[in-house]
């Protein structure tokens, strides 16, 4: 799944006509690379939630045949469920098996076949260094396993593997996935490994420019 319902308030003006997932960075757009990435890992069912001008995003993707993909979509049409409710709003378009999710808004080179199918616990989460903007980091990871607290604090990169059952016991509407990962963490039920290579959080239209110049150059 791909999270690209966000509404992208830090990015306008230029996500005032255009969803953030639509924004492009070394030509291509950001949810584009995460497609053609998910494909290159064998990754060929995938799910999009969408709200703010979502309409776009379906245009611009249609069914995935271009990129060798199924794509279905999850609307949020009234306004966006946040991250715990969007994922929840689309299980049943997602199965009964533990299933990949990333943000739509990061640019990164992580290898999306390397993750575990099976989730040791009930959800294991990719963590990268704290960048600037975010030096708290947000969890602590130590021998494979995530807590709230603790030394080595890193940061959510936004890609992660989920049982479905890490929604059990939530109500449909409204929700941000934080909270509900840190519950699991407390019951030990949450591990993780630590990615060193490229990763960008696409948060303001400074950052988009600056990730833009490091990429040309790095092409």
């Amino acid at each position: 799944m791909i999270l690209a319902a966000g509404r992208g308030e830090r990015m306008r003006p230029l996500t005032d006509t255009v969803p953030k997932p639509l924004l492009r960075i070394g030509g291509q757009t950001l949810i584009e690379r995460h497609v053609h990435a998910l494909a290159k890992a064998g990754i060929t069912e995938l799910v999009i939630n969408h709200a703010h001008l979502g309409e776009q995003i379906e245009k611009a993707l249609g069914s995935g045949d271009a990129y060798g993909v199924n794509i279905r979509y999850s609307p949020e049409t009234d306004h966006s469920l946040e991250t715990g409710g969007g994922i929840m709003n689309a299980l049943p378009l997602l199965g009964d098996a533990p299933f990949l999710v990333v943000n739509a808004d990061i640019w990164t080179d992580f290898p999306f076949a390397s993750l575990p199918s099976q989730p040791v616990g009930l959800a294991h989460l990719v963590m990268v260094e704290n960048p600037e903007h975010h030096p708290a980091g947000d969890f602590s990871l130590s021998e494979g396993q995530l807590s709230q607290h603790g030394p080595a604090m890193q940061t959510f990169s936004g890609i992660g593997v989920y049982r479905p059952e890490v929604f059990a016991d939530c109500s449909p509407g409204a929700f941000p996935l934080g909270p509900v990962l840190r519950k699991l963490m407390d019951d030990g039920l949450v591990s993780g490994e630590r990615y060193t290579g490229s990763w960008f959080d696409i948060g303001t239209p400074e950052r988009l420019d600056e990730v833009n110049s490091v990429i040309i150059n790095l092409q």
